[in-house]
């Protein structure tokens, strides 16, 4: 049984939500907690709590770690129309922070493996709180920079990823401290929720459906389709986002069908208050997937979420 605990920026970009349906069809996988970064008063703590139950798993702890209140952050995560998204108000789950990292440390001392899908605050204060935490735990950190995007892919900079750049001082403290397997955001470009696969969870499990629903309002919202699925060849037309972190939660499990990890000498650098992962000889070996099949892993997440 793999164990997993899983620190999310749940509630703004619908991916958080469609890792979890993934983690938690995943066979053999064993979620042990949920910690929130960048929360507000909780209200991501909610949606994790809600998202849980409705798979029927009350037995999962969640916690609400950083929040926004505590100045971690270059501008403040935000969330969408919460009646677009969520069948209902979903009441907020507030707890103090020391709770979080309380959770985040016991799954680390449980050897599980440590899901990092957005900002890497809770990462950092548990440092802080318990030095040299970080380097024995088994970290897979959605985010990075090393590689620019490939042809046909979205031309982004190093500022396009947030889960590093949101909270610069979080994300440099943490790479120094620890050993990492980086799924860069030039890799995860490569993945992607199609309208096409809309039908399919439609007919699936709660959560499934869920995912659906967020993704039309989601579509309406980022129209995608029309401003990357129509300008970026290697993506396909009925876009409506990319998979950034069922990616970063399928590697800590184990998924390779495709992936490749090379390991690569950083330096971590701030320039104009924006981190750079440099490569450099002289730098801190780290692992990072540098390639994957986008098209075999998204058609693996659908059929893993929505039973096809």
């Amino acid at each position: 049984m793999l164990k997993l605990h899983l620190d999310t920026d749940i509630g703004g970009d619908m991916d958080d939500l469609c890792a979890l349906a993934m983690v938690l069809n995943w066979p053999g996988a064993d979620l042990l907690g949920v910690t929130t970064n960048s929360d507000d008063g909780g209200r991501r703590a909610g949606y994790a709590r809600f998202a849980l139950d409705l798979a029927g798993r009350s037995d999962v702890a969640v916690a609400a770690g950083a929040d926004v209140a505590g100045d971690y952050y270059r501008v403040r995560p935000g969330f969408p129309a919460e009646g677009d998204y969520w069948p209902h108000p979903i009441p907020a789950l507030p707890s103090p922070h020391e709770r979080a990292l309380d959770l985040l440390q016991s799954s680390i001392e449980q050897g599980a493996l440590i899901a990092v899908i957005g900002a890497y605050t809770n990462l950092a204060l548990l440092e802080r709180r318990a030095p040299g935490i970080l380097h024995r735990a088994d970290l897979y950190l959605m985010g990075g920079y090393i590689h620019p995007t490939r042809p046909g892919y979205p031309p982004w900079g190093n500022d396009m990823d947030w889960n590093i750049q949101v909270d610069v001082a979080s994300a440099q403290f943490v790479l120094q401290r620890s050993n990492p397997v980086l799924v860069p955001l030039t890799v995860t470009v490569e993945t992607w929720l199609r309208r096409a696969y809309l039908p399919a969870l439609r007919q699936g499990g709660p959560l499934a459906r869920l995912i659906a629903r967020q993704a039309e309002s989601f579509a309406r919202d980022e129209k995608n389709e029309e401003r990357l699925g129509r300008t970026c060849s290697a993506l396909p037309d009925d876009i409506i986002n990319f998979q950034h972190d069922p990616l970063a939660c399928a590697i800590a499990l184990g998924w390779r069908d495709g992936a490749e990890i090379a390991e690569v000498p950083l330096r971590f650098e701030v320039q104009d208050s924006w981190l750079h992962e440099i490569i450099d000889p002289a730098g801190r070996p780290t692992r990072i997937v540098s390639r994957i099949d986008g098209a075999r892993f998204s058609e693996f997440w659908l059929g893993t979420v929505a039973g096809v």
